[in-house]
C-alpha cells in the first residue's frame, strides 16, 4: 500500500514522504521536502497526493496552464539563513580553503545534523545548489592532500587571539564510535564513558577559555586519556610558536608525567586534584583545626610530585602555617590550592549516604551485587569500612587543585576561576556529539576520519561564532532563520523575486553577526 506519510526531522521541520508498507514497516519511495510553515506543509501533502492518487482532476500548474494574473512559485530557499551561516564562514577566514565543496559540508550539519550523504537533501531544502555527491567526497580526500586543517586552525587562532585571550586553554578529551564490527589500527575497543563496546577512536579538543576551538587531535580507540595531551599542545605550539601559555584540564587527562613535561617545556598548567590526596595535603588543617571549615575558604598549600608512602614528608604538619609554594624551594611538589563549598559538602553527603546503605545492603545479604564503595572482604566475610567512611565523610565539600603557577602570579581565587571554565570545552563537546552528528562516523581509513574531524572542528568553530556574536545556541539561530524564504515567481511569463518580512529576532541576529542583507 502506497501512502503520504509526514515526519518530524531533527530540526522540527516536516517532511513529507511518499512510502509503501512491505512486512510491517515502511519504505520510503521518494522525498518530497520539509515544510516549515502550514503553508508549505499543505503544498508538499498535495503535491504528494497528486502523485499517489493521479487523475482526480488536480489543477494543471505547468507554466502554459497558469491561469492569467496567477504567480507560481519556481524556486524558493532559505537565503537568511545561508547567508549568515557563510558570512561567519568567511569572517573566520576559513575561505582562504577556497573549496566550496567543502564549505557545504561543513555548514550542512550545522543546519541539520544528518550523515554527508544526507547533507545534499539539506541543501537541496534550503535551495543550495551543490555538486554531486561522489564531487563532495572528494573534497574529503583534498581536505588531507592540501591541509586544510592546518589552514582552518591558523585562522581559529588569529580570530581567538584578535577577540579574546589565548595565553589559557582549556583540554578536554571525548571518545566517537564507529558502526564497524572489526578493530583496525585506529579504530580500536577501549573505555567509553557511554559504555559502548564497538571500535572507537579517543579525540582531544583544546580551545581558548570561551570554548572556541584552536585545536584537534585524534589517537587509537584505546588510548589512555593521559597520554592524548601532550601531542596536540606540542602540536598547537609547533603551529602558531606558543611557548607562554597555561594549559587547564581535569584530574583524569593528566599524569605526574604529564605535569612533568609540561612543566619541563615551560608551560603553566591547572589541573583537578583527586580528594584522596587532602589528608597529606592538608595535614596541617587538620591537627591545628580538626575538620572545620566556612563556607568559601581556601587552603594553599603544597602537594608531592609523585605519590608515595612519604609522600606526607612534603607538608610539615608541626607547623601551623601553610607553606607557600616556591619551585626553587619545592622541588619535589607542586603547588595545590583545596576550596570548600557547604553546597558541595551537602551533595557529597547524600552521595555518600546513598553508597553507604548500598554497602550495608551488600553486607546484609540483602543485595547481591558487585561490592561496592566501603564494602571490605576478610576470610570470605564481608563488612562494611567504617574508617574508609568516616574518612569520606570527613572530606566532603573539598576540592583541589594542583598548579605550577607561584601564589604571586595568579592568586587561589583566580585558580579556581581558570579551572571552572573547563565547562566551555565540555560544552563543546557536547555540540559537536549531538548539534553537529560527530557520532557515529562511518568513514573507514584514517584519512578519511582525519578529514571528518576537520569539518566537524569548522562547524563547531562556525557554530561558537554565531553563538558568542548573538548569545543566542545555534539551535535557536537556525530555528529562526530556516523559515524565511527567498522566492521566484512567474507572473505572466516574467520572473519576479519574494522575500518573507523579517522577524525582529532576525534583525537581531543579521545585525550582531554583520551579516549583509536588507532589513527593509
Amino acid at each position: 500500500m502506497v501512502f503520504v506519510r509526514k515526519v518530524r526531522t531533527a530540526c522540527g521541520a516536516t517532511a513529507v514522504q511518499i512510502a509503501e508498507r512491505q512486512g510491517g514497516r515502511d519504505r520510503v519511495l521518494e522525498h518530497l521536502g520539509s515544510a516549515h510553515t502550514e503553508s508549505e506543509l499543505a503544498a508538499l501533502v498535495a503535491a504528494a497526493r497528486r502523485k499517489v492518487y493521479p487523475g482526480q482532476g488536480e489543477l494543471d500548474l505547468s507554466a502554459g496552464a497558469v491561469p492569467a494574473g496567477h504567480a507560481m512559485i519556481t524556486s524558493k530557499s532559505s537565503a537568511v539563513l545561508w547567508q549568515v551561516l557563510t558570512s561567519a564562514y568567511t569572517r573566520l577566514g576559513f575561505d582562504a580553503v577556497g573549496d566550496e565543496s567543502f564549505k557545504q559540508l561543513v555548514l550542512a550539519p550545522i543546519i541539520e545534523p544528518t550523515s554527508k550523504a544526507d547533507s545534499l537533501r539539506v541543501l537541496d531544502e534550503i535551495g543550495v545548489g551543490h555538486a554531486s555527491l561522489r564531487t563532495m567526497f572528494r573534497s574529503l580526500a583534498r581536505a588531507q592532500e592540501r591541509g586544510y586543517r592546518d589552514v582552518i586552525a591558523t585562522a581559529c587562532f588569529i580570530h581567538a587571539a584578535a577577540s579574546g585571550d589565548v595565553s589559557l586553554c582549556l583540554y578536554d578529551v571525548t571518545t566517537l564510535y564507529f558502526e564497524a564490527e572489526n578493530e583496525d589500527e585506529l579504530r580500536k575497543v577501549g573505555y567509553s564513558k557511554e559504555r559502548w563496546v564497538d571500535p572507537q577512536i579517543v579525540v582531544g579538543l583544546l580551545v581558548d577559555r570561551a570554548g572556541f576551538p584552536l585545536e584537534i587531535g585524534c589517537s587509537e580507540g584505546n588510548t589512555a586519556e593521559t597520554t592524548t595531551i601532550i601531542p596536540v599542545i606540542r602540536q598547537f605550539q609547533e603551529r602558531h610558536s606558543r611557548s607562554d601559555m597555561v594549559v587547564v584540564a581535569d584530574a583524569g587527562t593528566l599524569s605526574a608525567s604529564n605535569l612533568k613535561d609540561l612543566d619541563a617545556a615551560g608551560l603553566r598548567f591547572i589541573v583537578g586534584s583527586r580528594v584522596t590526596k587532602a589528608p597529606a595535603d592538608l595535614a596541617s588543617h587538620f591537627r591545628w583545626h580538626g575538620d572545620a571549615f566556612t563556607d568559601g575558604q581556601l587552603i594553599d598549600t603544597i602537594t608531592p610530585r609523585v605519590a608515595t608512602k612519604t609522600a606526607h614528608a612534603v607538608n610539615d604538619a608541626s607547623k601551623r602555617a601553610e607553606p607557600v609554594w616556591d619551585p626553587d624551594v619545592h622541588d619535589r611538589s607542586w603547588r595545590a590550592v583545596w576550596a570548600y563549598s557547604r553546597k558541595r559538602a551537602a551533595r557529597d553527603g547524600r552521595t555518600l549516604t546513598l553508597q553507604e546503605n548500598r554497602a550495608r545492603a551488600v553486607v546484609a545479604g540483602e543485595k547481591a551485587a558487585r561490592t561496592p564503595r566501603f564494602v571490605t572482604t576478610k576470610h570470605g566475610t564481608q563488612t562494611l569500612d567504617e574508617a574508609s567512611l568516616a574518612r569520606a565523610r570527613r572530606l566532603a565539600g573539598l576540592k583541589g587543585y594542583v598548579t605550577n603557577i607561584p601564589a604571586d602570579v595568579m592568586p587561589a581565587s583566580e585558580v579556581i576561576a581558570s579551572y571552572h571554565d573547563l565547562w566551555h570545552v565540555e560544552a563543546s563537546f557536547r555540540m559537536s556529539k549531538s548539534d553537529l552528528k560527530a557520532r557515529p562516523i562511518f568513514h573507514h581509513t584514517r584519512e578519511s576520519i582525519e578529514a571528518h574531524l576537520t569539518t566537524v572542528f569548522a562547524a563547531l568553530a562556525v557554530a561558537r561564532y554565531l553563538q558568542d556574536a548573538t548569545g543566542m545556541s545555534i539551535k535557536k539561530i537556525i530555528r529562526t532563520l530556516r523559515p524565511l524564504q527567498l522566492m521566484t515567481l512567474t507572473i505572466a511569463g516574467h520572473e519576479h523575486t519574494a522575500a518573507e518580512p523579517l522577524t525582529e529576532a532576525a534583525r537581531e541576529i543579521i545585525a550582531a553577526t554583520g551579516t549583509e542583507w536588507p532589513t527593509h
